[in-house]
């Protein structure tokens, strides 16, 4: 399905599998949005309409989550290369990629396994080591964990799921039925599949050290209030060299949903040539 509007078109689709939805003018440079561990797009929807008024804005459901296809493996080479094919079919290069949480590490591996598709990179909330993970929300373990999980999982309702994600949270959220529904259709047996391997992912190497070569511009906005990850250890982005750090005051996990109006806002001021 497609709409339009005045310098404007927005797409719903599936490409090679994977859910994609397209915003904005046509002509304008294009960013991807990246969603985390068991998240979909919808959960950008926030944001997306200031950053259509600059970019051309694809979001996706990654294999697994959503309304994409389920895959054979969820390691996170392997989701950025589901990404990469999305671009391909697109004809799109030279993108702004944007992750949020574990979405960055598929970010970064489109980095290290397709650079050319890649102009510049922002990671949000996203986590450089396993050392700064944070202890796990109770209701989070409640819902995720064995050997009650998958129990939990299929009888969970949508005021759990809502208490759930807000737990990651800083401030008040509002979450849309419309992105409760896209987060039911996410298996349990898929989101543990995709938690274990983010963790690998990052535990064969942290991600500033993954990026430190890359020579992409690099931004990483962190909630200085996230429960999920250390806000102090955004500083590891550090050693990547020309890499910019912005905390969001007051914001949580969940920046998309605590404060869209700040979090476009560094998205869209950051604009940057590789070096």
């Amino acid at each position: 399905m497609s709409e339009s509007m005045p310098g404007r078109t927005r797409a719903d689709t599936t490409v090679r599998g994977v859910h994609v939805v397209i915003d904005g003018d046509p002509a304008a440079p294009p960013l991807l949005l990246i969603h985390g561990s068991g998240g979909t797009g919808s959960m950008w929807a926030p944001v997306v309409p200031s950053l259509a008024t600059a970019y051309q804005v694809i979001t996706i459901d990654l294999p697994g989550c959503g309304r994409s296809e389920p895959a054979s493996t969820y390691a996170v080479p392997q989701q950025a290369d589901r990404t990469a094919a999305v671009l391909d079919e697109l004809g799109l290069r030279d993108v702004k990629v944007v992750g949020h949480s574990s979405g960055g590490y598929v970010a970064t591996a489109l980095v290290e396994r397709r650079p050319d598709l890649v102009g510049e990179l922002v990671l949000v909330s996203t986590g450089p080591s396993p050392a700064a993970l944070s202890a796990e929300p109770a209701i989070i373990k409640v819902l995720t964990s064995p050997p009650f999980g998958p129990l939990v999982w299929t009888i969970r309702t949508d005021s759990m799921i809502r208490r759930g994600l807000a737990a990651t949270a800083a401030a008040p959220i509002t979450l849309p039925d419309k992105v409760v529904a896209d987060l039911r259709r996410t298996t349990y047996r898929g989101f543990r599949a995709i938690l274990a391997a983010n963790m690998d992912y990052i535990v064969a190497r942290a991600v500033p050290e993954r990026l430190i070569a890359a020579g992409k511009p690099l931004l990483v906005i962190f909630g200085d209030s996230d429960p999920r990850w250390d806000p102090a250890s955004a500083h590891q982005y550090e050693a990547v060299p020309g890499a910019e750090l912005e905390y969001l005051r007051g914001v949580g996990h969940l920046a998309m949903l605590e404060d869209c109006d700040s979090l476009a806002h560094s998205i869209l001021g950051y604009r940057r040539s590789p070096r």
